[in-house]
């Protein structure tokens, strides 16, 4: 039987078109019923489905008894990210993961002490069951890093005697060896799908005294080498990554899993499934990909005139992907500016000096001053626009030299933290399982023997 697109044979093909049909909702019917598609509101607010107390998201202000937006803030626990963040810049060792990790999960700062018995433990756990590697990682191999991931994780449920007690003592140790091991299932799950592919095969052991930030460069560079630079700036890339409010997609799918009382490996698994979509943490991988054709298109990266030109034929539908969007500008919450954004790109200017990017980092700041106008002329709704974490986090991983299929797999080894955190406040406080209501817009029908149809 012949096949056509995506090797569908005519009968797939058929049955798609008739599921397709049935499936066809009027979108006039969402506005009719006030359906909030995406649990948000006609203005793109979150619908409140619950209460945390792990971060907070705020972009909007009171002035004269008005909400208006501000300037973008994050909040980890209560603490500004960038009082953290300059906090971490003064540690010697690169360790500002590993006390934003030890603020989100236990819900206060750690003392010096309690910050070094928190970096021993995380040692203690790196460790992988015996022969993991060889037996799953190494075996079959995934093209996507992140569907690596997910059965690395899956397979470690296989691994504990306690996979499926749903204390809080349990879970809390289960999410703290996965936070430790979370580096080695992505490192290793890259170069066991480079060997299978003719690449040399290196396999490193973390190193006790390095951080989170710095054993990740040493394990996948073959020479494991890297600079003071390269591991502060992944480190504090980490943390901006680590978590933002319950309501992302990934965290709320999170909450939701958890509410059914599964165990920690399969919620894990459903948020890193959230977190692989495009529309989620994929979307820096796009703003390279983008990137990569304005580079192409664009002679001039010091024209504005000729910049702006392609960002209008982006917008058009007329070049890149043809979606008409400008990856990295604007943000469902943030109006007028992302904090990570602001604060990663202190690091970006320092990374692109070092490394001899400068031309390129040039590009991009003017990319972001003038992609946000042209958006905002076609924006009904006078929404603002900017530069997003996603904008600069691609080129910062790009100037550090690492793979495009590990982008999204290190925004994971990053987030497990805050799905651990609300993981926990989940099962502590809540009680119900998630569900919200669906309109059904089916008429009835009555039943037609099959010899009748």
């Amino acid at each position: 039987m012949s096949k056509g697109l995506f090797g569908l044979t005519p009968r797939i093909e058929e049955l798609s078109e008739l599921s397709q049909k049935h499936n066809s909702i009027d979108k006039e019917l969402y506005v009719k019923y006030d359906v909030k598609q995406g649990l948000r509101d006609s203005s793109g607010a979150g619908v409140l489905t619950g209460l945390t107390n792990v971060s907070d998201v705020n972009a909007k202000k009171e002035v004269d008894g008005k909400i208006v937006p501000c300037a973008g803030n994050l909040y980890y626990r209560g603490y500004n990210i960038k009082d953290l963040i300059r906090g971490f810049e003064q540690l010697e060792d690169f360790g500002g993961f590993e006390e934003a990790a030890y603020l989100l999960m236990v819900g206060e700062l750690p003392t010096q002490q309690q910050l070094s018995d928190f970096r021993d433990l995380l040692v203690s756990c790196r460790r992988l069951p015996p022969n993991f590697v060889r037996d799953i990682i190494m075996k079959a191999p995934s093209r996507d890093m992140m569907n690596s991931l997910s059965r690395s994780i899956l397979s470690l449920y296989t691994y504990d005697p306690y996979a499926d007690d749903t204390s809080l003592p349990n879970v809390l140790r289960q999410s703290i060896n996965l936070i430790a091991q979370f580096p080695m299932l992505m490192v290793y799950g890259f170069h066991a799908y480079n060997y299978h592919h003719g690449q040399d095969l290196y396999i490193y052991a973390p190193k006790p005294e390095l951080s989170t930030a710095e054993n990740i460069l040493m394990m996948l560079r073959e020479d494991r080498q890297y600079t003071p630079l390269e591991a502060k700036v992944l480190d504090m890339a980490m943390v901006l990554h680590m978590d933002h409010g319950g309501g992302n997609n990934s965290t709320f799918t999170t909450h939701v899993v958890t509410s059914s009382g599964t165990d920690t490996y399969s919620t894990i698994a459903a948020a890193l499934a959230s977190l692989k979509g495009p529309k989620h943490g994929g979307a820096n991988i796009k703003v390279m990909e983008m990137f990569d054709a304005i580079k192409t298109e664009v002679v001039d990266w010091e024209d504005d005139e000729e910049i702006e030109n392609y960002l209008t034929a982006i917008l058009n539908k007329e070049v890149f992907d043809r979606k008409g969007l400008i990856y990295g500008i604007g943000h469902a919450i943030y109006t007028v500016s992302d904090p990570r954004a602001e604060v990663l790109e202190e690091y970006v200017s320092k990374l692109a000096k070092a490394k001899g990017y400068d031309k390129e980092y040039g590009l991009y700041k003017k990319v972001e001053q003038i992609a946000p106008r042209l958006i905002e002329a076609r924006q009904h709704n006078k929404k603002g626009v900017n530069a997003n974490v996603d904008f600069y986090s691609g080129l910062v991983y790009n100037m550090l030299g690492l793979p495009l299929s590990l982008y999204t797999p290190l925004f994971a080894t990053a987030r497990i933290v805050g799905w651990s955190a609300h993981r926990l406040e989940e099962l502590q406080n809540v009680h119900r399982i998630i569900r919200p209501a669906y309109m059904p817009l089916c008429p009835r029908k009555e039943y037609i023997p099959i010899d009748r149809r």
